[in-house]
């Protein structure tokens, strides 16, 4: 029974043991522990306060990234529709140019036609009035042969101017 009941002795040496571990663990542990708890407390909290900071942080990031992103869209879609209104405009200059020039050529071939068509027929006129010599000048080598009929023609053609 003596185990299970501790004698004064026992007791007494035990609580000076127990006291002067106390007093050594205050004197010498309990500053350098609590203070590495406290560095570690502060540590904690400086590194979630900061965690919050860097969330915040990114947040305005993507924030400012989505802005940008739509900012970058929408002057990408203005110099789309900028470079198709560029685009339809050359277009419309190109077909009015190209509408002008036909009928500028059109004109032109109208022209050169017309200058044809009267030179062919001052060629066509040319060659007629030559044929209608040449036949004259056949029929009257003809009628001329004799006498008698050169002085009936004569006769003929001063009648003639005086009627007219």
């Amino acid at each position: 029974m003596n185990l299970v009941t501790p004698e004064l002795g026992l007791i007494f040496w035990q609580l000076v043991v127990f006291i002067t571990v106390l007093f050594i663990l205050s004197r010498y542990a309990w500053a350098p522990i609590t203070t590495a708890l406290k560095d570690r407390e502060k540590s904690i909290t400086e590194a979630l306060s900061k965690a919050e900071e860097a969330k915040k942080e990114m947040l305005k990031l993507q924030s400012d990234n989505q802005k940008l992103l739509d900012d970058a869209r929408l002057e990408r879609d203005n110099m789309l529709k900028s470079a198709q209104k560029v685009a339809n405009d050359m277009i419309e200059q190109a077909k009015a140019k190209a509408e002008v020039e036909y009928a500028k050529k059109l004109e032109d071939a109208r022209r050169a036609i017309d200058t044809e068509k009267q030179a062919a027929v001052t060629e066509i006129k040319k060659q007629i009035a030559e044929l209608s010599i040449d036949v004259a000048r056949t029929l009257l080598k003809r009628e001329l042969e004799n006498p008698d009929k050169q002085v009936q023609l004569a006769a003929d053609l001063i009648k003639d101017l005086k009627v007219n």
